[in-house]
C-alpha cells in the first residue's frame, strides 16, 4: 500500500471509534493517533496526558505543544505510578500496573464525558516485544488504531511525515522508569538521577540514548554512531565529572549501543535457561 491507502484504512478503522478519549503521551505513535482522530472525529475526540514521576517534564511540554499543532481538545490528569502496589518494586510486569492504572482513569474520564472509546498508540510492531501493559489494554477494551489498520513503526513516520506532524522523526521514548533492573526499586531520588545524567546527554547534542541506572554504575546506551561524539575534545572527562556529580560512582559506555528495552534482555536470557 502506498502512503494514502495506509491512512485511508487507519482513518476508516477510527471511523468506527466514533468517540474517542486517546492517551496521548506527545510520542510519534500517540500524536498520530491524535491527529487522526481528530482530523475524522473533530471535537469528539479528547487527548489526555497523564503527568507522573516517570513523565519528565521535557515530555510534557513536547505534549502540549503537539497537541496545539493537532488542534485536538486536550486534557492533562496528574497519576503516580509509584503510588500502585507493586509498581516501585519493579517487577517484570511492572507495565501493567502502570497501564492499568491510566487505562481505567482513562474509561471514568470518558464514561463522565460520554466519549465511547479509549484508544492507545500500540502498533503492529509492539505484539513481537514483551509489553505487559497490552494485557492491560486487552482487560479494558483499549482500542489500538495503528495495531488494528496493520501498521508497523516505519507506517507511522511514514504517514505522521506525509500529515507534517513536526515530531514525525522523534526518537522512540520509553517510561523512565525502564532505566532500572527488574527486581530494583524505583524511588523519586532514583528517578531524578537518571533524568539529570539524561538531560545533560540532551545539553551535548544526543537525541536518541538511554542510562541505565545499576545503583552507583551508570550504563549510557547510545546508537553505535554517536559513540565518538562522547569521547572527542575531552568531553569524556566531562561527561565522567557531570554523572559523579550527579551521584553516580561509576559511568560506563554500552559497547553494543542503544537498543530499545534492553533490560528485557535478562529475561530473555532467564527464559532459555529454563528452557
Amino acid at each position: 500500500m502506498d502512503t494514502e491507502e495506509k491512512l485511508k484504512k487507519l482513518k476508516d478503522t477510527i471511523t468506527t471509534l466514533e468517540s474517542v478519549v486517546v492517551a496521548f503521551s506527545g510520542g510519534v505513535d500517540s500524536s498520530l493517533v491524535a491527529k487522526v482522530c481528530y482530523d475524522v472525529l473533530g471535537d469528539r475526540a479528547l487527548a489526555v496526558t497523564a503527568r507522573s514521576e516517570t513523565y519528565p517534564a521535557y515530555e510534557y511540554e513536547d505534549a502540549v505543544k503537539i497537541a496545539k499543532e493537532i488542534g485536538i481538545p486536550h486534557m492533562t490528569i496528574d497519576t503516580s505510578e509509584l503510588g500502585i502496589e507493586g509498581f516501585a518494586q519493579n517487577p517484570p510486569n511492572r507495565c501493567y500496573f502502570c497501564k492499568s492504572e491510566l487505562f481505567g482513569k482513562l474509561k471514568e474520564i470518558a464514561r463522565k464525558k460520554g466519549y465511547k472509546n479509549v484508544a492507545d498508540g500500540a502498533n503492529l510492531d509492539d505484539a513481537g516485544e514483551y509489553r505487559p501493559g497490552l494485557d492491560a489494554a486487552k482487560e479494558l477494551d483499549v482500542r489500538s488504531p495503528l495495531k488494528e489498520s496493520g501498521l508497523r513503526k516505519s507506517d507511522i513516520r511514514e504517514i505522521s511525515k506525509y500529515l507534517k506532524l513536526s515530531n514525525w522523526d522523534k526518537p522512540p521514548y520509553a517510561c523512565m522508569s525502564s532505566r532500572f533492573p527488574y527486581g530494583n526499586s524505583i524511588t523519586e531520588e532514583k528517578l531524578a538521577i537518571v533524568a539529570s545524567a539524561e538531560n545533560y546527554l540532551r545539553s551535548i547534542g544526543l537525541k536518541q540514548f538511554r542510562v541505565r541506572h545499576h545503583d552507583t554504575i551508570a550504563r549510557i546506551e547510545v546508537p553505535s554512531e554517536d559513540i565518538p561524539t562522547l569521547l572527542r575534545n575531552g568531553r569524556r572527562k566531562d561527561l565522567v565529572k557531570k554523572f559523579k556529580e550527579i551521584g553516580y560512582k561509576y559511568v560506563t559506555l554500552d559497547m553494543e549501543g542503544y537498543r530499545s528495552g534492553s533490560m528485557n534482555e535478562v529475561l530473555s536470557q532467564q527464559n532459555n535457561k529454563k528452557g
